[in-house]
């Protein structure tokens, strides 16, 4: 998602290169609603616009380089990037 973020836009220093997804990304074509609601709103429209998103592998990338907390980035919540940051529960885990 690009826009609304801790950051405010996603132009950190990465070259015109690293940002070409930018110009594919669906979600410059919707509001920012949808990629950032409320604390307890569903994601799954997001969601539903990112998968038909070209530029959803590098949005993810993006987001996860750029430590991003907050909205819908390449198709994930913010859990479910953090989770893919910490890496798979060791064997036996059975979570909370």
């Amino acid at each position: 998602m690009i826009g609304k973020s801790s950051t405010q836009a996603p132009h950190t220093g990465a070259t015109d290169r690293d940002q070409s997804w930018l110009e594919l990304a669906l979600c410059a074509q919707t509001g920012s609603a949808f990629f950032f609601p409320e604390p307890g709103s569903s994601v799954r429209e997001a969601k539903q616009i990112c998968l038909a998103c070209e530029g959803r592998a590098a949005c993810l990338e993006y987001a996860l380089t750029n430590d991003e907390r907050f909205g819908v980035w390449g198709g994930l919540s913010e859990k479910e990037r953090d989770r893919l940051r910490r890496g798979p529960a060791p064997r036996g885990y059975e979570g909370t």
